[in-house]
């Protein structure tokens, strides 16, 4: 048995060639929801969905986002209507006031859907309906992942980090803003002072997560600040982390980052942009897995490969790599 932490896109490239090396059966998926929004009253779960999409099939893997080939005559018209009525276009939030009234588990990250600012196919969008509809019908957030699992026909258990709201919000010189207003509205071009994860100190950790978390762990090259940190800020998490072996993949080669704001991040929150700084950040973790090109220098085992995830057969060799590794700590 092995549990993956997963949010962002690496992670679920990890896992797109990791079947061979670790059983589906036997495989959880721990997924980040510090990214979820409410968009025009539908909740969006975009690492849970990833990593759905993936195991059914169905993601596009160009963008790693959303399903492939999929329509988007929705998305198309809000924004037709929007410039029609002169309406500007987003992110747009909510009222403070509506921001925690409502759905808890969409407190501080609701945004109206007029001309909405994150690319919803029509598909994708029949995902999110259904999902918020469930809720509100008062199932708890695993319960629904599980049925959109067995819809989608996904071959490992994936689990939210908590039935919690925890929403990831990244403090700029303009102002506090949700990181998928950072990174989708504005391209993740505003300095960055900061990382919150509110409601953090109030989510606790599923028993399911802790059943998944007893079991030895990989976290993927994902980006530790606002892809793990948010699992991190959920109680429980982080000591089950500490009690099981853990094997991180670093998403880093020495102080060059593979994708996305990770380094902006990181250097936000005190750490070093680089591998060692993800080190630091992941004290909890046994072994890493390096890039043969990355000669930091650790206080832990590390197994070396070429850890670049562009087709199935890179992640199955690296999935091999944290096989070894874990073999060394467990």
């Amino acid at each position: 048995m092995v549990t993956f932490l997963s949010g962002g896109t690496g992670t679920p490239k990890l896992l797109r060639g990791a079947d061979a090396v670790f059983p589906p059966a036997e495989t959880t998926v721990v997924c980040n929801t510090g990214d979820d929004v409410e968009l025009g009253g539908h909740l969006v779960c975009p690492d849970v969905d990833t990593v759905l999409f993936l195991g059914g099939d169905e993601l596009d893997l160009d963008t790693w986002w959303g399903i492939a080939d999929d329509s988007t005559v929705t998305d198309d018209e809000l924004h037709r209507l929007a410039a029609a009525a002169g309406l500007d276009d987003g992110p747009r939030y909510l009222p403070d006031e509506r921001q925690t009234a409502g759905r808890e588990i969409a407190r501080w990250r609701r945004f109206s859907g007029v001309a909405e600012f994150m690319l919803i196919g029509d598909r994708d969008r029949a995902v999110h309906l259904t999902r918020t509809s469930l809720l509100d019908e008062g199932r708890s957030l695993t319960a629904v992942t599980r049925t959109l699992a067995d819809a989608f026909d996904t071959p490992w258990e994936i689990l939210p980090m908590s039935d919690d709201p925890v929403a990831s919000i990244v403090h700029t010189p303009d102002g506090p803003m949700h990181f998928q207003e950072f990174w989708v509205g504005r391209e993740g071009e505003p300095t960055v002072e900061s990382v919150e994860f509110r409601g953090g100190a109030d989510a606790t950790a599923t028993d399911a997560v802790l059943t998944g978390l007893s079991e030895p762990v990989v976290v993927g090259p994902s980006n530790p600040i606002t892809s793990i940190g948010p699992m991190l800020a959920v109680d429980g998490i982080a000591d089950a982390l500490r009690e099981t072996p853990v094997v991180a993949v670093s998403p880093f080669v020495e102080d060059h980052v593979f994708s996305g704001p990770a380094g902006k991040l990181m250097a936000a929150e005190g750490y070093e942009p680089s591998t060692a700084g993800v080190a630091e950040a992941y004290d909890f973790a046994d072994a890493f897995v390096l890039d043969d090109e990355d000669g930091t220098d650790l206080d832990r085992p590390v197994v070396r490969t070429d850890t670049r995830l562009d087709t199935e057969v890179d992640a199955r060799r690296v999935a091999e790599a944290c096989r070894e590794a874990l073999e060394v700590v467990s």
